[in-house]
């Protein structure tokens, strides 16, 4: 069962309007800026998890994402040739 809903009255600038309109497909506009809002939300939480993490341990250096992209770039090419490479 979904959530209760409720209904908003929202203005935005009318591109973004039909572009979101053109885009929401069956689900409708409703649902289309719902699941932005949610999406939203959800990165607005991740960077107050960043922000506290950074507080407690420091700011994460670039070498240390570039470092954690490399290993996920490898487990991605491990993964799609069937982990023929894996250790």
């Amino acid at each position: 069962m979904s959530e209760p809903t409720a209904k908003y009255s929202i203005t935005m600038p009318r591109d973004i309007a039909e572009a979101a309109t053109a885009r929401s497909g069956p689900s409708g506009l409703s649902a289309y800026v719902a699941a932005a809002v949610a999406r939203q939300i959800d990165r607005d939480n991740l960077n107050e998890l960043i922000a506290v993490a950074e507080a407690q341990h420091g700011p994460v250096t670039d070498e240390e994402i570039q470092a954690l992209r490399d290993q996920l770039h490898q487990a991605r090419q491990q993964q799609t040739q069937g982990g023929a490479d894996a250790v």
